[in-house]
């Protein structure tokens, strides 16, 4: 997630933002020394970001009460490091062969891939069937997680987000709104509030990503679940038509003024606090806002006035409105090295408990399963709960599968997308251009 998100929810959406130059490094560090030989390890190590404490805090929890016993065999020892430096030392850890048994994948999913390659990460698939735990994994966020790594499942979804549309439910009543089913139903209530002088939509201009998120959420309704990755792959290119278009229709809100004024300065605090005090009636979000929403201290109109949909679908489209862009934030996995049955026993711990221990403890929804009654702290909560239990196929955002110069290139150019000043051809050629010199 970018530095402008409070606290431990920073690191959710950086999963493709930095570690991408120093690749060459770890394959000179890794090559062909495979996994190493296997040890027995001393304690269960485990390699987290300073900006992250909800699952050291979880993990924490677990080892004085759900995992005693595994962690009476296994103690939990944790380190941690700024995530600026994370790609660096886990570099430097896999070239010494002493990676820690569990540790916070690397800032992109090419680190994992490269260490996974090398030998260095666990099947994680084969060890959890093997514990029988597999099925304590939601599938949406197994889904999630193979698309972001190749098809594999190399981490674990301490984390998961699903985005959508948060509305303010008493604007849309007063107004005889109801949830739009089809993007032209959306645009005509965003038309009709922006009539009688209230902000249709929430958005940081400043952070861009909130922005080219709607771009992605466009290409996904009205060309399928594998628009991006036409792109990557290089069969499509953003200069296409129908991607053009997906441009064309995000600027179009910005031009009738469905933001805003000045989208381009607003951050993302302010954003949210437009949103939680009333000021705009619906904000594209991921479900870390639920933390936001559940403080009465920054919610103004109540948990109660607040619900969630999934961007409509575009009529005609390929995409169905079931399919929620998500993330795992930073990823956790475990060395192979060091996967012995004690850390099984860890693992098989984790799987049971987690989901419902990081609900409970941090209000937070993670990607494993929750097998424990647990009082969600509102009905939008339970709400994104069942929403991500009954998703079988989500999708990734905007910038997921783009290297570090083109995610820049986009983000800081999508204010000028809605504002006007950048034409929705120039805003695409303008990405494509920087895909094209990677």
């Amino acid at each position: 997630m970018p530095s402008a998100l409070p606290r431990t929810r920073r690191t959710r959406l950086s999963l493709v933002t930095a570690g991408t130059a120093s690749l060459a490094l770890l394959a000179t560090a890794c090559g062909g020394s495979g996994g190493g030989t296997s040890a027995a390890p001393k304690d269960f190590s485990y390699l987290s970001v300073t900006e992250n404490t909800t699952v050291k805090g979880t993990l924490t929890t677990l080892s004085k009460g759900a995992c005693t016993s595994a962690n009476k065999a296994l103690p939990l020892k944790v380190e941690t490091v700024p995530q600026a430096s994370l790609d660096q030392k886990l570099q430097l850890l896999a070239g010494q062969n002493a990676l820690p048994v569990q540790f916070a994948a690397g800032n992109a999913p090419t680190l994992t891939q490269q260490l996974a390659k090398s030998g260095k990460v666990a099947d994680l698939e084969a060890k959890l069937k093997e514990l029988g735990v597999l099925d304590q994994l939601e599938p949406a966020a197994v889904s999630t997680i193979k698309a972001l790594y190749g098809g594999k499942l190399e981490v674990l979804p301490y984390e998961y987000n699903i985005e959508g549309i948060f509305y303010n439910k008493k604007i849309f009543t007063d107004n005889g709104l109801k949830e739009p089913q089809t993007w032209d139903e959306l645009i005509a209530a965003a038309a009709k509030l922006e009539a009688k002088g209230i902000q249709p939509f929430s958005a940081s201009g400043q952070q861009g990503w909130p922005l080219t998120r709607l771009i992605s959420g466009y290409l996904y309704r009205s060309l399928g679940p594998n628009a991006l990755q036409k792109i990557a792959d290089g069969t499509a290119k953003l200069t296409d038509a129908p991607y053009v278009k997906a441009a064309e229709e995000i600027a179009s809100l910005g031009k009738k003024g469905y933001f805003g004024k000045g989208v381009g300065a607003i951050d993302y605090d302010t954003a949210m606090n437009q949103f939680l005090t009333g000021k705009a009636a619906m904000f594209y979000m991921g479900s870390w806002a639920l933390a936001n929403i559940a403080d009465a201290k920054q919610d103004k109109i109540g948990a109660k006035n607040v619900g969630f949909m999934p961007l409509p679908a575009v009529t005609g489209g390929k995409g169905s409105i079931d399919q929620y862009p998500s993330n795992v934030g930073l990823g956790i996995t475990l060395a192979a090295k060091s996967f012995d049955s004690k850390t099984g026993d860890w693992v098989s711990c984790i799987a049971k408990n987690y989901g419902s221990t990081a609900l409970k403890e941090h209000g937070s929804i993670s990607g494993f399963k929750v097998n424990s009654p647990v009082l969600d702290p509102n009905e939008v909560t339970t709400q994104v709960r069942r929403t991500i239990t009954h998703s079988s196929q989500n999708v990734l955002w905007f910038e997921a599968l783009f290297p570090t110069k083109a995610t820049t290139v986009s983000q800081t150019n999508a204010a000028s997308l809605v504002s006007g000043s950048m034409s929705p051809k120039q805003f695409m050629q303008t990405v494509q251009d920087a895909l094209d010199t990677q």
